[in-house]
Order: structure tokens, then C-alpha cells, then sequence
């Protein structure tokens, strides 16, 4: 479909905005390494949405004064906290040394707040063995979940790593960089729907998916309907959410969406009623930009959660409310 018909003369522009993946077709593929509902038993987190935060600057910091910046996060009362997809093995941080100062930065969180903590250590790397590598590495630390960016790594990269990670008790965080690139222009290229599918059965825990109300180009119902796509099992067509065909994932475990990109706490009422508690909220100078600092960020974030996330069980109209 995406072949060499995109190249002919005859054309000025192409799009493919979706396609019926038949169920035989989806049963060849072994999906995310685990899914929603084993990562949240892993990580023993329910009732809500995970909170996540990608750490400022993306690039400039040692790996000890990044190693700090994620210590404070995760004891302020975040879930995770993230490499920038920028961030890979550049001579002022080589990976080695941010992995080994992120890990403890997990452990001391982990010992302090009682809670199970993870970091996304960039995993993507410039051939497949460096990056089973990394993955390699990242295990041996006792990480929860490493990072890769599935569009600049490519899908067969990805198919390895998650299959790598499904053997080896990894969950994997997967970075949507350079998607723009494909899907942005509405007259050309692949809609992001169609690279979701495409992640779902390569392999992914989570998948960035946009915010509605962030930085991030994307349209609510059409980025709802492409996040059922992701994380539930069965899915009506409806042209009016952009679903123009009815997806069967044959009981597919399902990839959980990060929603990230310019959110902060006063976005949190609208994310929760958007996106439910199966998603992954992933703030960065939303945490960072805190006046008091980098835990007090992670508090306010943790407390406008908890609070969105009763106020909806209580039976309040977030949406109305704000």
C-alpha cells in the first residue's frame, strides 16, 4: 500500500488515512511485550492514570546531575520519569553512566516513597546488537522499562526489541520522534492512525499518542479514536472519530497511550476526562518549571491527579467544572 505508488509522476500527493488489518494478519504478530493490564499488576498501580516526566534540559546535563533531576521527580510521587528522545550517548553523557546513576536514582526513590519506580533509558542505538545491548544493560540494573523511537529505529528494530523485552521481563516505552514527518501534511503520507496499528503489532507498552489540549497538533475525536485503537480489543467503525474501518486486535494486549507535550497541572481535568485512568501523563516543564523545585513539581502533579481522579468517581463533571 505505502510502496513505490508514492513515487509515480502520474501523482501529486497520496494519503493513507487507514486500513482493515485482517484478524489472521493480526495473530502473526505477537503485540506489546505486556500490556496494560500486566504492567499495572508489575508495577502494582490502579485506580488511576500513571504519571510520567521527561527531564529538562533535554540535553547539556551530566549523567549525576540527571541522575538528580530524576531522584527528585520520582520521590516527589511520579511513576516514571523519561529520557528525551534526544537524549542517546553524547560525550557529555555516554549511556553506561546515565543508566547507572538513573538506576540508583530509582532504588533511593523506591526505598523513600515505598512505591515501584521506573525510568525510560533510551534503548535506540545506531545498529540492532548496540541496541539489544543497551537493553541488555538495562536489565541487568533491574530497571522496570527502557525506551526506543520506533519510527527513527525502525520497525524491525522495534519487532527484536519488544520480543527482547518480552522474554526478559521489560516493559517497553515507545517515542513517536519524526512521525510529523510522514503524517503531518493532511494531502500526503500516512495518517498516525495507521502507524499505531503498525506499533501495536510490532510491539509497544506505551506509545505517544498527542494531548488534545497540549503543544502537539491533533483533533480530540480523532486522537480518541486512534487511542481505542491502541488499548481496546474490539473497534466499531465511526468516520465521525476518523475509524473508517471495524478493527478486531484478537484479544492483542493492549498499548497503554502517553499523552505529552506542553501539559501541566491545570490541564490535568481535561486529560483525565479525555483519556480515563488508562493512559500515562507525561509532563516535563509541567514538573521541571515548578518555582519550588523539581519534587514540589512531582507533588502538584501527584495531588492534581489524585484529586481529578476522585472528583470523577465522585461524579463530577470534570469537563464542566475545569
Amino acid at each position: 500500500i505505502v510502496g513505490n505508488v508514492f513515487g509515480f509522476k502520474a501523482l501529486r500527493a497520496l494519503r493513507l488515512e487507514d486500513l482493515r488489518i485482517p484478524p489472521a494478519y493480526v495473530e502473526t504478530f505477537q503485540g506489546p511485550p505486556h500490556g496494560i493490564q500486566v504492567e499495572r499488576d508489575k508495577l502494582n498501580k490502579y485506580g488511576r492514570g500513571l504519571l510520567g516526566c521527561t527531564i529538562k534540559p533535554k540535553l547539556g546535563l551530566s549523567a549525576k546531575n540527571y541522575g538528580r533531576a530524576v531522584y527528585e521527580c520520582l520521590r516527589g510521587g511520579l511513576d516514571f520519569t523519561k529520557d528525551d528522545e534526544n537524549v542517546n550517548s553524547q560525550p557529555f553523557m555516554r549511556w553506561r553512566d546515565r543508566f547507572l546513576f538513573v538506576a540508583e536514582a530509582c532504588y533511593k526513590a523506591q526505598s523513600e516513597t515505598g512505591e515501584i519506580k521506573g525510568h525510560y533509558l533510551n534503548a535506540t542505538a545506531g545498529t540492532c546488537e548496540e541496541m539489544l545491548k543497551r537493553a541488555q544493560c538495562a536489565k541487568e540494573l533491574g530497571v522496570p522499562i527502557i525506551m526506543h523511537d520506533y519510527i527513527t529505529g525502525g520497525f524491525t528494530a522495534n519487532t527484536s526489541l519488544a520480543a527482547y523485552c518480552r522474554d526478559h521481563g521489560l516493559l517497553l516505552h515507545i517515542h513517536r520522534a519524526m512521525h510529523a514527518v510522514i503524517d503531518r501534511q493532511r494531502n500526503h503520507g500516512i495518517h498516525f492512525r495507521v502507524l499505531a496499528k503498525v506499533l501495536r503489532m510490532s510491539g509497544g507498552d506505551h506509545l505517544h499518542s498527542g494531548t488534545v489540549v497540549g503543544k502537539l497538533e491533533g483533533e480530540r475525536e480523532v486522537t480518541l479514536g486512534f487511542v481505542d485503537l491502541m488499548r481496546d480489543d474490539y473497534i466499531e467503525k465511526d468516520r465521525s472519530r476518523g475509524i473508517y474501518f471495524t478493527q478486531d486486535w484478537c484479544s492483542m494486549s493492549g498499548t497503554m497511550p502517553v499523552a505529552s507535550g506542553g501539559i501541566h497541572v491545570w490541564h490535568m481535568p481535561a486529560l483525565v476526562e479525555i483519556f480515563g485512568d488508562d493512559a500515562c501523563l507525561q509532563f516535563g516543564g509541567g514538573t521541571l518549571g515548578h518555582p519550588w523545585g523539581n519534587a514540589p513539581g512531582a507533588v502538584a502533579n501527584r495531588v492534581a491527579l489524585e484529586a481529578c481522579t476522585q472528583a470523577r468517581n465522585e461524579g463530577r463533571d470534570l469537563a464542566r467544572e475545569g
